[in-house]
C-alpha cells in the first residue's frame, strides 16, 4: 500500500491556510483508510528532517506560499528521490513568481495588465508618482508571495498620499531586496477557473465570480467565512464564460502544471475583455476554498481529487 507523508505548515504567510488544507486531507485519508504521517515543515531544517523518512513515502504537498509552492521544496524532494504531489520545481517556480508568469503569458499574446517591477528598497515617492502617471490606478504586490500578502491598491491621489505616509513602515516589513510587482489596476469582475486532470485529459471545471465584502480580496476575504461571496457559475455572458474556460486550460498547459491548477482573471468593466492575473499551482483545499467548491458544483468529490493527486505524483 502507498505510504503518504503530508507536508504541512511551512512557517510563512500561509502557515494557517496550509494547516487547514492538511486537516481536510487527513479527513479523506482516514475515510479511505490510507496510511499516512504528517510533517510540519521548517524550511531551515527540512532537508535533514525529510531524510528521517524512507523515500518510498509519497509526499502530499499541503503547503502554500514560499517554500511550498515556489519550487524550493520540490527541488529538495527530487534530489532525495521522493515522489511529490502537484507540480514540479520548474512549473511551481514559474507559477509562483508573478513576474515570470506574466512574461510567459505575454509571449503567448494573452492579455494581462501592464506591469513593472522594482526592489522594495528602491520604491520612493518619485517612483510612485511616475507609476501613477504611467498606469493611472495601480496595484503593488510582492512578486513571490501568496494570499494577497503585501497587496496595496492605489485608485486615487488620496490613496497615494496615504501610502506615502506609511511607506517607511511598509518597506520595513519586507527584506530590502524583495522584488515587487507594480500592475495596472483594472476595474471589473474577479473570476477564477480551476483545471483538473480527469482520467487522461485536463478539463476546466467552472467559472466562479468572487465578490469581496472587504475593500480588496485580501487574506480575510479569502479565508474567513462570510467575508466574500462566490457566484458559481459567474454572472457573465456565455461568450465570456467560454473564453474563461478555454483560456484557463491553455494557461494550465503553458505552465505544465501537474494534476490541477487555478487561474485568476479580471473581466474589464470598461472593455469587456478578460485579463490574466495569476496562476496557482497549489490552490487551497480548505472548506471554503474555490477549487473544492467548483469540483462539488460539477459533482466531482473531494476524495477523487485527493486520489488523483496521489496517483499523479512524480
Amino acid at each position: 500500500m502507498t505510504k503518504i507523508l503530508i507536508l504541512q505548515g511551512g512557517f510563512n504567510e500561509e502557515h494557517k491556510v496550509s494547516l487547514n488544507t492538511s486537516k481536510e486531507i487527513v479527513k479523506v485519508f482516514k475515510k479511505l483508510k490510507i496510511n499516512f504521517k504528517t510533517l510540519t515543515v521548517n524550511p531551515i531544517t527540512f532537508e535533514d528532517d525529510i531524510l528521517k523518512y524512507s523515500n518510498d513515502y509519497v509526499c502530499f504537498n499541503a503547503l502554500h506560499g514560499t517554500f511550498g509552492e515556489d519550487g524550493k521544496i520540490q527541488k529538495i524532494l527530487k534530489k532525495n528521490k521522493f515522489k511529490v504531489t502537484h507540480s514540479n520545481q520548474s512549473s511551481s517556480s514559474n507559477c509562483f513568481n508573478k513576474i515570470k508568469s506574466k512574461e510567459m503569458i505575454s509571449k503567448q499574446n494573452i492579455l494581462t495588465p501592464k506591469y513593472d517591477f522594482i526592489k522594495i528598497k528602491d520604491i520612493d515617492e518619485k517612483y510612485l508618482r511616475d507609476i501613477k502617471i504611467k498606469f493611472g490606478n495601480f496595484i503593488l504586490k510582492p512578486a513571490s508571495s501568496g494570499s494577497s500578502n503585501g497587496l496595496v491598491i492605489i485608485k486615487s491621489n488620496r490613496d497615494l498620499l496615504s501610502f506615502y505616509i506609511k511607506l517607511k513602515k511598509f518597506k520595513n516589513s519586507f527584506k530590502k531586496n524583495d522584488i515587487f510587482l507594480i500592475e495596472e489596476y483594472i476595474s471589473g469582475k474577479e473570476l477564477t477557473v480551476s483545471v483538473i486532470k480527469n482520467q487522461l485529459n485536463y478539463k476546466p471545471l467552472e467559472v466562479t465570480e468572487i465578490v469581496s465584502l472587504n475593500k480588496t480580496y485580501d487574506y480575510q476575504a479569502k479565508y474567513t467565512k462570510g467575508f466574500s461571496r462566490h457566484f458559481i457559475p459567474a454572472r457573465i455572458t456565455k461568450q465570456n464564460h467560454k473564453q474563461c474556460l478555454e483560456l484557463s486550460l491553455k494557461i494550465h498547459k503553458i505552465f505544465k502544471c501537474n494534476t490541477l491548477s487555478r487561474v485568476d482573471f479580471i473581466l474589464s468593466n470598461k472593455e469587456n475583455k478578460i485579463y490574466f492575473l495569476e496562476i496557482n499551482s497549489q490552490p487551497g483545499m480548505t472548506k471554503i476554498s474555490l477549487l473544492p467548491e467548483q469540483a462539488k458544483f460539477k459533482k466531482i468529490s473531494f476524495e477523487y481529487i485527493v486520489k488523483e493527486l496521489i496517483n499523479n505524483s512524480k
